[in-house]
């Protein structure tokens, strides 16, 4: 069921990014569900399962590790109340499984904190809902899936209604829509109608990430981003006092339960007093997991793929990159930083700024978890900062902080601009709480201006939009389409002005020339004179201006 879920996803992908809210070329929804999923597929071939229990956990484990995107997040949290449901059985049936099914839908809601409705998240608790209604009237398991499927599908079709974004772009959540597949899949593979023994081609590198995913991060309140992992003192403790007591003193707040453990993630003031009152309930311990590297994560990120034409060789490469990805960078300071970025120039000044290590990605490419945390481990620093500088790697980020034995403080920077700010108040000469505060503070003031363009038709909040003309966006926000760039700039100049901006930095991308760059910046100095208005070329793909204005 899996592998077929997996090639159902691949095959499907552009349908799934298609639905992309915005018009921009950035939907990666199909995309991150598919190198998820690939990830756990892959994982499958590798070895042979005696029981279901067993198959389910290298499902969960793989998809946490590989998790991409927001949509790959919660993907890896629904099977992961799968596995715990099936811990210990060989084989299960129609309620079983219903209820596995439920459990996952539970772990989901469960770990974020403000679950959005007319998500995946929806359509995954409809379905469930229906499974368990169906295993309780007796249905057998094809059965079972054939009512999960129709109340799916309507659940699919309602979030148009609850998501008022949605219905005016006039499509369905494109996460629901993923997890329909995924049922469609497995419900042919159980009647026998596909099979999926092969791997998949490699997802094409051109796809393109979502800066406008359905699932928002919290403006930053408390300052501390604390995640660990408690070993119960008793398997059935009761979490609900302290969820109510974290939740009293931070935000952002998820708890992960497995049989043995729970996983904490809470943005607080006061980490210390949160680790401390977790120690009521169990001992404290963090996990490491060892990372393996496949060839469709290398073609993914942008490196050059390993050949096959010489098996062994391969297989030597394979290894090497094991004993590597194993090793964990020894400690020469205290405070490191990983960024996410793309573009030469813009990764040159990263580095400049004082950041140990690239994660090559953002909107043409959401790394996952997995790439995160190799970079993180070669940081030689025993505190790391991560910079994901798009909303939609934050979710990602936020997960390896339980993977390593580094510490791991992800900054919440939705845009590069904030993430070079971030790095401009990188001082590692002060105490972690000031660093983050100061860090934080910067954060606030930064407004980013982001210029592509329209990669289809669309009728979005009352904007005519037309395929091929340039969009300008502003701090997320839509701010018109355009077929000349210079009326672009004279509006996008216009919205500028409420901010009465002090400092301007143009960051050109990979198809503007350097000529084209600053008569748009001469433009912007024109209208503030007062202004300090920089260019550089950060040679990034899909957006041809990324503009940070302080």
């Amino acid at each position: 069921m899996i592998l077929c879920a997996e090639a159902a996803l691949h095959a499907n992908i552009k349908l799934l990014n298609d639905l992309n809210v915005f018009p921009v070329p950035d939907g990666d929804t199909g995309t991150n569900m598919c190198l998820t999923m690939q990830n756990a597929a892959n994982e499958l071939r590798k070895k042979n399962f005696d029981t279901l229990s067993a198959t389910a956990d290298c499902v969960a484990g793989a998809l946490l590790r590989g998790a991409r995107g927001n949509s790959g997040v919660i993907l890896s949290l629904l099977f992961r109340g799968v596995s715990k449901r099936f811990k210990g059985l060989e084989t299960a049936g129609t309620t079983e499984f219903a209820n596995a099914m439920n459990d996952g839908v539970d772990a989901a809601y469960k770990a974020v904190m403000k679950p959005a409705e007319g998500t995946i998240l929806t359509v995954s608790r409809m379905a469930s809902k229906a499974a368990c209604d169906a295993a309780a009237l007796g249905a057998d398991l094809e059965g079972v899936f054939i009512c999960a499927l129709k109340a799916g599908r309507n659940a699919l079709a309602d979030t148009q209604n609850l998501n008022p974004v949605l219905k005016k772009a006039g499509v369905v959540d494109a996460g629901g829509m993923g997890y329909i597949v995924i049922l469609e899949a497995m419900l042919a593979s159980l009647k026998g109608e596909v099979l999926s023994g092969e791997a998949s081609e490699p997802v094409p590198e051109q796809e393109e990430s979502n800066v406008f995913g359905a699932f928002d991060t919290e403006e930053i309140t408390y300052a501390y981003d604390t995640v660990y992992i408690v070993r119960k003192t008793e398997p059935d403790v009761n979490l609900d006092d302290l969820r109510d007591y974290l939740g009293s003193i931070g935000d952002s707040l998820v708890i992960s339960e497995g049989d043995e453990e729970f996983k904490v993630h809470v943005h607080t003031n006061i980490p210390g007093v949160a680790l401390t009152e977790s120690q009521k309930y169990g001992t404290l311990e963090l996990a490491k997991i060892e990372n393996m590297r496949t060839q469709h994560e290398d073609v993914a990120a942008g490196r050059k793929p390993r050949s096959t034409d010489d098996l062994e060789q391969v297989e030597q490469e394979l290894e090497a990159m094991e004993e590597e990805e194993q090793q964990v960078a020894a400690p020469e300071k205290q405070y490191g930083a990983v960024a996410v970025c793309a573009g030469k120039g813009l990764e040159e000044l990263f580095r400049e700024l004082g950041t140990d290590r690239i994660v090559t990605g953002g909107q043409t490419m959401n790394p996952s978890t997995d790439d995160i945390l190799r970079e993180v481990n070669r940081t030689p620093a025993s505190t790391v900062f991560v910079f994901p500088n798009n909303k939609n790697i934050i979710m990602a980020a936020e997960q390896c902080a339980p993977l390593t034995e580094k510490k791991v403080i992800v900054m919440p920077t939705k845009t590069v601009p904030q993430g070079i700010t971030a790095m401009l108040n990188f001082n590692p000469e002060n105490d972690e709480e000031t660093m983050i505060s100061g860090m934080t503070e910067a954060i606030k003031k930064v407004h980013t201006a982001m210029i592509t363009y329209a990669a289809r038709d669309s009728d979005y909040d009352g904007h005519a939009i037309h395929a091929g003309e340039y969009l300008a966006l502003l701090d997320g926000a839509l701010l018109g389409s355009y077929t000349n760039i210079r009326t672009l700039f004279k509006e996008l100049n216009w919205a500028l002005n409420e901010f009465s901006p002090e400092f301007i930095t143009v960051y050109y991308g990979e198809n503007v020339t350097e000529e084209e760059a600053n008569t748009a910046c001469e433009s912007m100095a024109g209208c503030f004179p007062d202004a300090e208005v920089n260019v550089f070329s950060g040679g990034q793909p899909v957006y041809y201006y990324m503009i940070s204005v302080e």
